[in-house]
C-alpha cells in the first residue's frame, strides 16, 4: 500500500527540526550505503549528533505516535530512528529496495514499511520526485512540507536528480506487527469500515461482526 498523509508535521515540529538542520553538518550518504546502494546514492545525511539526534528522534517519534492514520495502516512494532537526508543539484538515488534488516546500535529489526517526510515544499527545488514502482506502473511523489508517504520498505524506488534547489526528506523505518503488505492493506481498509460504522451504526450487529472480524483478524496475522 502506498498512502499520503497529511501533516503529519505541524508547523511548529517542522521549525524546530529546521533550527536541528541549521545547527548540524551533513555527510556523505553512502557512508551508511552497503556495496550496492553506494553506487546508486548520491545525496547528504546529516551527520549523527547524540543530543540532537535524541530531539529530532523525540519529535517524530511523537507526531507519527498520535497520527490515527499512520497507526492503523502500518501497524507499528518497532520504529527505527529518523535520518535526514539532502539533495542539492546535480544528487540523486538510483532504483533500490531498502536493507531488510536494519539496526546499527541498537537491536535488529525488519524493515517493512518505509517513510518519507518532506521538509521542503515542493515549490522550492526542481526534480527530486520520489518515483515508486507499483504493479500500476511508476509513481512519482513529491508533497508539502511537513507530509508523508508511506510505502512497502521491499518497493523499488527511486529518488529522481534535483536540477535546482534543495530537497530535504526525514526518513524512517517500521517493523509492522504485521509482516505482510497485502494483509496489512485489508486491515487498514476493514479497520476504516469498522470505524466508520461505529460512529454511524454503533449498536447493531453488524458493527459488531465488523469489529470482532477486525480484531481477530489481527491476532491471526500479527507476528508477536
Amino acid at each position: 500500500m502506498l498512502l499520503q498523509i497529511a501533516e503529519i508535521l505541524n508547523p511548529a515540529q517542522l521549525a524546530k527540526i529546521e533550527e536541528i538542520i541549521q545547527q548540524s553538518s551533513f555527510v556523505d550518504g553512502r557512508l551508511t550505503a552497503g556495496k550496492h546502494a553506494a553506487r546508486l546514492k548520491n545525496n547528504q545525511e546529516l551527520k549523527a549528533d547524540e543530543q540532537r539526534m535524541s530531539l529530532l528522534a523525540r519529535i517524530v517519534m511523537s507526531s507519527i505516535g498520535q497520527n490515527a492514520n499512520f497507526r492503523n495502516a502500518v501497524l507499528p512494532f518497532k520504529v527505527s530512528d529518523p535520518i535526514v537526508a539532502r539533495y542539492t543539484p546535480g544528487m540523486t538515488y538510483g532504483d533500490h529496495v531498502d536493507d531488510p534488516i536494519m539496526g546499527t546500535s541498537g537491536p535488529k529489526f525488519r524493515s517493512d514499511v518505509s517513510m518519507t517526510i518532506f521538509l521542503r515544499d515542493p515549490d522550492s527545488y526542481e526534480g527530486g520526485e520520489l518515483v515508486i514502482r507499483t504493479p500500476f506502473g511508476e509513481n512519482k511523489v513529491k508533497l508539502p512540507a511537513g507530509h508523508a508517504v508511506i510505502y512497502p520498505s521491499s518497493s523499488l524506488h527511486r529518488v529522481a536528480e534535483v536540477s535546482a534547489g534543495e530537497r530535504m526528506v526525514l526518513l524512517c523505518w517500521t517493523q509492522s506487527f504485521v509482516k505482510d503488505a497485502a494483509r496489512r492493506e485489508l486491515l487498514y481498509e476493514l479497520n476504516n469500515a469498522r470505524e466508520a460504522l461505529m460512529q454511524q451504526q454503533p449498536d447493531t450487529d453488524i458493527s459488531d461482526q465488523v469489529d470482532r472480524s477486525y480484531a481477530n483478524l489481527l491476532r491471526m496475522w500479527s507476528e508477536l
